[in-house]
Order: C-alpha cells, then structure tokens, then sequence
C-alpha cells in the first residue's frame, strides 16, 4: 500500500552535539533522514522497528496495557521540573520516553513526541491519546501553550494528580480490611458448605431419627450449593466482564450514581468524595486559565458522579447567561451549604481558585477521617458477623451429636 507508514528508531545529533534518540513514522527511511536534517539534526543512524515475531508484545487480556494516574502525575512533574529548567519541550519527551518504568506509557510518550516534532502543538498531541490523557490535563497544557506557562501548568496539572493519587491511595487502604474478611468469610462458609458438612450430613445418615432444624437447614443448603456453585462462578464472571465493560455507559451511570449518594454509611462518603473532586479540578483549571465555561463543562465529567455533572451543567448554563455561579449549586442538594456560600465568596472576592483549593482540602480531610470512622466501626462487625456465621454453622453440626444416644435409642 503506498500509503503505509513504519515506524523507525533513530539517533541524531543536535546542534549541541548531543545523542538523541526517538522514534518517528514515515514511509521509507529517505523520508525520514529528510526530516530529521530539517529540524536541524544530524542522523546517526535509522533503523525500522519490528512489530512482528520474538519481537512482538505478547499481552493477556489486555494485562499491562493500562496507564494509572500516578504514572501522569510522576510524567507531569518530571516535565514540568525539566522544562523550568530550560530543556526544550522535545528533549524532555525524550527523556521521559526512555526512562519511564511504564511501557504503555513510553509508547505513548514517544507517539507525543513524534506529532510534536511534525509541529502539531502540545496539546493536540496529547489530544489524540483520549484514554490516556484525562480532559483536564488536555485543557490546561492548551491554556499554559497559549498564555506562555507551560511549566506552572504541569506543575498544576501535577500536584493535582498527586492529591488524587494520595486520596485513592487512603479510601484503598482504609477498604482493603474489610473487604480481605468478607472474601474470607464466604470463602469460609462456601468450604464448610461444600466439604465438611457433607461429611457430618453422612455420618448423621447412618444414624437414622430426626436431625434438629438448624442442622438440617445446612445439609439442604450444602446440597443446593453443590448444584448452583458452577453456574453462580460462571454467572459472576460473567457480570464481572460485562460491568468492566459498561459500568461508564450513560444508562448505567443514570441509575447507579444517585444510588451511590443515598447508599446507607458509604453515601457520605461518596459524596465527599465527589465534592472534592469537583471543587479541586475546578479550581485548578481556573488558576491555569482555562476559561470558566470550558472548565465547568470538564470538571463535571472528571467528577465521577452524574449528579455532580448535570450541577455543573446548571452552573454553566447559568454563567452563559450572565448570572450567578453558585445560585444554581444551591438547588443541588449533593452541594453543602458551606460549599455553596465559600464558592460565592470567592466568587465576590476574585479569589474563587483559591477558595476551592481551601474546600478541596477541607473535604480531602473528611473523608481521610470518615474513612477512618467507617473502617474502626466495620471492623468489630465485620468480627462479629463472622464469628456468628461459622459458629452456627459448627453448632448446627455438632447439635445431633449432642444428642447422639438419643438418635442410637
């Protein structure tokens, strides 16, 4: 096809007389010495990559292909540190390309690089990686680009990812407990339902009479449990695929976010969680330039909550109209009252960014403490319902060799 395209690892010197290397695609290797001697450099040596054979990535299911926030904001810091200190934007992709630990990543990186070489702006190359690089970190390089502070935004666009990352990283672990003893416990129960009580049911079998209640609720349970274990397995598997793939449709989200603010104990957090969110990346955005109606469509979507996203649609329906931007919020019930009055302060003051940074860091705080509320009062229930389901389990087992000389009579 004479409109196919390699992709050829090259190393150049620049004017500096410094190694370069980096990737580029092009149609043959002529094309591509063209246009390295046109940005200046000197090509030292050109070589197509191969895609095929011991060569080729092998993959599982897509394992190893996913990009986390911490590997953006690791990336955004670096690049912000190398660019203030005065290393061009190409130099320091290059770097990066090479020395990140993450290899979906690099691949990425060196794709950036290639565009921004070609002279495609900053922003627009990173635009044609959407799963990669959230809307946020899109909007704010185009910002810095065009108001001639790129390395604040990054720096920005870094110390926001780094909060985020800090926050999943307290919900995380402050949730691992739990949820280790609730996998254990139904572990627990489906093995005793599966292996032990048929062993009780057979010998109690040969003993003849009548078994108490409790007993024989478990032997009907373990029997129906031998039936259902297979397809309840395969079942969730399947569940598991399918929500992995539409739990971010439209319909889906329309019923399930609204039911996660209203979610008995775990509700509050959400929603702090949610408001957080909002308000941060609001006022990040805000402080890098980005402008309000851009931001406030942006920052609804990177929320993670619909009913955080249609207020934000209220917001910027009432600013297009040249009204308030926080009498809408008020109509909102997932907006505290508290949110609502700082955000019209700031709004009155000039200061909103700061402002919001000052209600992010607030509820930053709540749900590292609500989290740790959640996580001492699960705990001992969490004990206490175990110890209760394997308990009843054992008595109900032992309960006719209690009576074992009655059931010999």
């Amino acid at each position: 096809m004479a409109d196919a395209t390699t992709t050829y690892e090259y190393a150049v010197r620049d004017r500096s007389g410094k190694l370069v290397k980096g990737r580029i695609e092009a149609h043959n290797q002529a094309a591509v010495a063209n246009r390295l001697k046109g940005m200046g450099l000197a090509p030292v040596s050109i070589e197509a990559v191969s895609n095929g054979g011991l060569n080729k990535e092998i993959t599982l299911f897509g394992m190893g292909e996913k990009i986390s926030l911490k590997d953006l904001a690791i990336m955004s810091r670096q690049l912000a540190t190398m660019i203030s200190a005065g290393l061009s934007l190409l130099r320091a992709l290059s770097i990066l390309a090479e020395q990140t630990e993450s290899k979906p990543l690099s691949k990425v990186l060196a794709q950036v690089r290639s565009d921004v070489e070609t002279g495609v702006a900053f922003s627009n190359a990173l635009a044609k990686h959407p799963n990669v690089f959230p809307p946020i970190m899109i909007n704010m390089v185009k910002a810095g680009e065009v108001g001639g502070f790129l390395d604040e935004v990054l720096v920005s666009v870094a110390d926001n990812f780094e909060t985020e990352v800090k926050l999943r990283g307290k919900i995380k672990s402050a949730m691992t407990y739990p949820v280790v003893v609730f996998v254990i416990a139904i572990l627990a129960t489906v093995g005793m339902l599966l292996f032990i009580v048929p062993i009780f049911a057979g010998m109690f079998a040969t003993l003849g009479g009548t078994l108490p209640l409790p007993t024989r609720i478990l032997v009907i349970l373990s029997d129906i449990l031998k039936w259902t274990i297979v397809p309840t397995v395969i079942a969730l598997g399947v569940f598991a695929v399918w929500w992995g793939k539409h739990k971010n449709d439209r319909a889906i989200r329309e019923k399930v976010d609204p039911w996660k603010l209203k979610v008995p104990v775990f509700g509050k957090l959400f929603q702090k969680i949610a408001v957080s969110r909002f308000t941060r990346n609001f006022g990040t955005m805000i402080h890098a330039g980005v402008p309000i109606l851009h931001a406030l469509d942006i920052v609804g979507e990177t929320s993670g909550n619909l009913v955080i996203e249609r207020a934000a649609k209220a917001v910027e329906e009432s600013v297009r109209r040249g009204e308030s931007l926080t009498g809408p919020l008020s109509q909102h019930p997932v907006f505290p009252p508290m949110v609502v009055q700082m955000m019209a302060v700031g709004e009155d003051t000039g200061a909103l960014d700061t402002m919001l940074d000052k209600i992010a860091d607030f509820y930053d705080q709540e749900v590292e403490a609500t989290t740790e509320q959640l996580t001492s009062l699960i705990e001992p229930i969490m004990i206490v319902v175990i110890g209760g389901i394997v308990g009843g389990m054992i008595i109900a087992m032992y309960m006719p060799i209690f009576g074992i000389f009655n059931l010999i009579e």
